[in-house]
């Protein structure tokens, strides 16, 4: 199959579909890359290291997504990648489609068969193109948080994890998954005192023996929520329901009942945000306030690392694009793993968390499929 690989072109985006490493086993396999020039850069991989591992350099993004039967991107296409898919080519990348009808429409109208990493499972439920970049971003998530509390960045000039004699700043992580995980782990790492909620008992009991006391666990209950919000000077949104928009778990009105100049931080934010007042931000402005509440709502957390981010990434997704290249739409046929990445195909929608978010009418998968 001819794979192409388009220079991202999202704001502060580095990030890049396949890395060097990744096109050589692509080119071991018998396919065909065409990678645009520069879009290794971010990532420290010039033009010639593609050459190196096997691909073919274009100088335009047209002549990427003309010249080739399957894209690999990172971020959801752009408005002007939209008009470049066509039908039956084959899009792999992240989507994050339910709070985003505009891409969606996009999509549908280009008739391309849109996989997304963020619903593609595992044989344990997981999600296993999510989870690398989930890491990434949990572990951001407290940098930000740290940079946003002091005085300069217009926090409340508080250390997160405080010094002999001086108590440590509290956060709150709202989501015991692989987010909210890495979040706590780096925040109480740094000495910070960490509460993380949750409405799954069982999960609750895990994070519990993970943590062994360096982080409390509470059910993840309206009451639980608002008391731990009201007393945090961090809060970590790391709420997840694959494919959907993401719940709303802090509202408008607990905001000025919080302490002042506290931080929150939307890690849900590509899913819509799960703070009522969260809109998306970047890394040129990341942080807004609202309330006296300061706000990092960045949608791509983990382009701020790129290297680190696009060879975890590409350690995830390799093995599944090497599937959708040998056989093309068959793998989804094949892998019902696979298929639950399928977002869109062929003009309809084959994901019914985002046909519900976007009041659209869905198909299962298998039906678009013909199976």
């Amino acid at each position: 199959m001819r794979v192409g690989v388009p220079k991202e072109i999202k704001v502060q985006e580095h990030r890049v579909g396949l890395t060097p490493m990744a096109v050589r086993e692509y080119v071991a396999n018998g396919h065909e890359v065409l990678v645009q020039t520069g879009a290794g850069l971010g990532i420290g991989a010039d033009d010639a290291a593609y050459v190196t591992a096997g691909a073919r350099i274009a100088s335009t993004a047209d002549e990427v997504f003309a010249g080739t039967e399957m894209i690999v991107k990172v971020k959801e296409p752009q408005p002007a990648e939209w008009k470049m898919l066509r039908r039956g080519q084959i899009l792999f990348t992240y989507l994050h489609l339910a709070p985003d009808p505009e891409q969606a429409h996009g999509l549908l109208e280009s008739g391309c068969t849109a996989v997304a990493y963020e619903t593609v499972t595992d044989e344990r439920g997981g999600l296993p193109l999510l989870a690398p970049m989930s890491e990434v971003a949990g572990r951001l998530a407290i940098e930000a948080a740290a940079f946003s509390l002091r005085k300069p960045a217009g926090g409340k000039g508080l250390l997160l994890g405080g010094v002999p004699g001086v108590t440590p700043a509290r956060v709150v992580v709202i989501g015991g998954g692989v987010v909210g995980t890495h979040a706590a782990r780096m925040a109480a790492g740094l000495g910070a005192e960490v509460t993380i909620l949750d409405r799954s008992i069982p999960r609750l009991r895990q994070l519990d023996e993970l943590f062994q006391g360096r982080a409390r666990t509470r059910f993840s209950s309206v009451a639980n929520v608002e008391d731990e919000v009201l007393q945090a000077d961090v809060v970590i949104g790391a709420v997840l329901i694959p494919g959907a928009s993401a719940p709303k778990v802090v509202s408008r009105a607990m905001l000025s009942r919080m302490k002042p100049r506290s931080v929150l931080v939307d890690v849900a934010i590509d899913q819509g945000g799960c703070f009522e007042t969260s809109r998306p931000t970047t890394h040129d402005a990341p942080t807004y306030e609202v309330d006296n509440i300061i706000h990092y709502c960045v949608a791509n957390m983990p382009g701020a690392v790129p290297a680190t981010s696009s060879h975890a990434l590409n350690h995830a997704t390799l093995p599944f694009g090497l599937a959708l290249a040998a056989k093309g739409e068959k793998a989804m046929v094949d892998d019902a793993h696979l298929r639950n990445g399928l977002n869109i195909h062929r003009g309809r929608i084959t994901c019914a968390p985002v046909a519900k978010a976007l009041n659209m009418p869905a198909v299962s998968a298998e039906s678009a499929l013909g199976m």
